[in-house]
């Protein structure tokens, strides 16, 4: 059953688009909206496209579409999202779905009432090295987890920034935590389970910029675990990379920026018999493609079967915990519980636009 949808924004819209078709037994894409004519003419173009909108509000109300996939600036998709749901269809939406915790609560609640349901977009999970490892914990073979690291060295420079709603709290919602990091940050949970608590540092050092664009950050499982990370948008060489240690295995991610759950992933057993046991664990395995073409197709199998999403508002609002604890602890400069409730005081803004602000600008001096 082909599912129709339409792309709101073509920034990276575009990849989605390209990755929805790849799979041209399962979606079709017949919308586009964008407020830039240009943009909408040169995607259209390329895809094959006709139906070109610059009203939200007209694509909401046609009834061929089954999909609204947001991919609009962060600060516009709690409104999008709503209104969508409102009109009964599904809602696929990026990073940060939305801009609290409190946001996410609504959004779980409109849901509820919808006949549509919310894929929020953590692609990074889609490769076959992560996958290759996730199978692997899954199956009992690693053993009790003991740490974890993330790195995250991206590079963006002042032409990045040279646009209206980046590098500012009110319309991109944060800085490299939240725009960058956030994928990683998914992967670390993804693998290792929840996060307990966190103590983190932040700086703005390498743009002229209001939001964060250097943190680190010690983090406490749940399981017992500990990790660490670090992110800046200011290495000269690009990559991302996560150790994972367990009793049995270790793994390392390959260090492709943008696709670090693609193969090659290091898998290091602790001995010939957990090889053995990885071995027959991998008899039968399917290859997993990478990020957007790789979500999308569970995706397609959860909207016609009607089983779970291959990611939740749960997954999105763990995440969105994460943050709020991370710019917590910036501010209060003390560990914070990633647990994250209507009482918290950044339950309905992460942003540290005011007081917070002034850590970053001291920090960017030092």
């Amino acid at each position: 059953m082909i599912k129709n949808v339409a792309v709101v924004g073509c920034g990276i819209g575009r990849t989605h688009i390209e990755s929805y078709a790849a799979h041209p037994d399962k979606f079709r894409v017949v919308a586009i909206c964008d407020l830039n004519d240009e943009r909408l003419a040169s995607i259209g173009n390329e895809f094959g496209i006709e139906r070109r909108i610059k009203d939200y509000a007209e694509i909401l109300r046609m009834d061929d579409v089954d999909i609204v996939d947001v991919c609009t600036p962060p600060a516009a998709h709690l409104e999008q999202i709503l209104a969508a749901l409102a009109a009964g269809k599904n809602v696929v939406c990026e990073k940060p779905l939305v801009g609290s915790v409190a946001d996410v609560d609504k959004v779980i609640q409109a849901e509820k009432q919808s006949k549509g349901r919310v894929l929020p977009i953590f692609q990074y999970r889609y490769g076959n090295g992560i996958m290759k490892a996730k199978h692997i914990i899954d199956h009992g073979i690693a053993g009790k987890p003991y740490l974890a690291s993330v790195e995250v060295f991206w590079k963006r420079t002042a032409k990045y920034y040279d646009n209206p709603w980046r590098g500012r709290w009110e319309t991109e919602l944060g800085g490299v935590l939240v725009t960058h990091a956030i994928h990683l940050h998914d992967l670390l949970t993804f693998v290792m389970g929840p996060v307990k608590s966190v103590f983190a540092r932040a700086a703005t050092r390498v743009n002229n910029i209001e939001v964060e664009d250097c943190v680190v950050g010690s983090l406490e499982m749940q399981n017992g675990a500990l990790a660490s990370t670090a992110a800046t948008l200011g290495s000269q060489d690009e990559i991302s990379r996560l150790r994972f240690c367990f009793e049995n295995v270790t793994f390392e991610s390959c260090q492709k920026p943008y696709a670090p759950g693609d193969d090659p992933w290091k898998i290091i057993p602790a001995s010939p018999e957990v090889q053995t046991r990885i071995d027959q664990a991998f008899e039968g395995w399917n290859f997993v493609p990478t990020r957007f073409e790789g979500l999308f197709a569970p995706y397609h199998e959860a909207l016609v079967t009607g089983g779970e999403l291959p990611i939740t508002l749960a997954d999105a609002r763990r995440s969105l915990e994460l943050l709020t604890a991370f710019y917590q602890s910036i501010e209060t400069e003390r560990p914070q519980p990633v647990q994250v409730g209507s009482d918290h005081p950044r339950y309905a803004n992460w942003s540290l636009a005011n007081k917070g602000a002034d850590i970053l600008r001291y920090a960017a001096r030092a």
